[in-house]
């Protein structure tokens, strides 16, 4: 995980020991989530075969969604007055799922695959619901709208294996 860099504002939200293991917690899910936003991008770009278009299609409503996410993980943790990292170089080191392939991708593995990272990523935010629960009600909140969103998506996702 990156070192993160805090500012003093004049008005602290939160106990400064409070401040960084929340802002810990969001970082480790704000590289999580960039990189599913790529990953999701790349199987955009890449997916082959039956159903083409309506996975194509329902990527890019999932990469709104996951970016978006980012978007309020990273704007959180700079409320609460930390620096947030979404270099490239941070995600490439930190991010805990797994490579997508190159090339293209049939449309029952491109299927498996998002599926697969959909789930990582709503473990990751459960996980870190669980920790905020005593730290940071407003910042736990932003994480179950979040992981809800993503819930939905992966039943949408997964719908199409059977």
């Amino acid at each position: 995980m990156s070192t993160a860099t805090s500012t003093r504002f004049k008005r602290d939200i939160l106990q400064d020991d409070t401040t960084a293991e929340v802002t810990a917690i969001l970082q480790d899910n704000l590289t999580n989530l960039i990189d599913l936003a790529l990953l999701m991008k790349q199987a955009h770009w890449n997916v082959v075969g039956p159903n083409f278009r309506s996975v194509h299609l329902q990527l890019d409503e999932i990469i709104e969604t996951v970016r978006n996410g980012s978007d309020e993980v990273a704007e959180r943790i700079v409320t609460l007055g930390v620096t947030a990292d979404g270099r490239v170089s941070t995600v490439a080191a930190d991010s805990k799922l797994d490579d997508y392939p190159a090339g293209f991708v049939k449309t029952s593995e491109t299927i498996t695959r998002v599926a697969d990272s959909l789930k990582h990523v709503i473990e990751s935010l459960r996980s870190a619901i669980e920790r905020l629960g005593e730290l940071d009600a407003i910042s736990e909140d932003l994480l179950i709208a979040l992981s809800g969103d993503l819930e939905k998506h992966l039943w949408m996702v997964q719908a199409q294996e059977a």
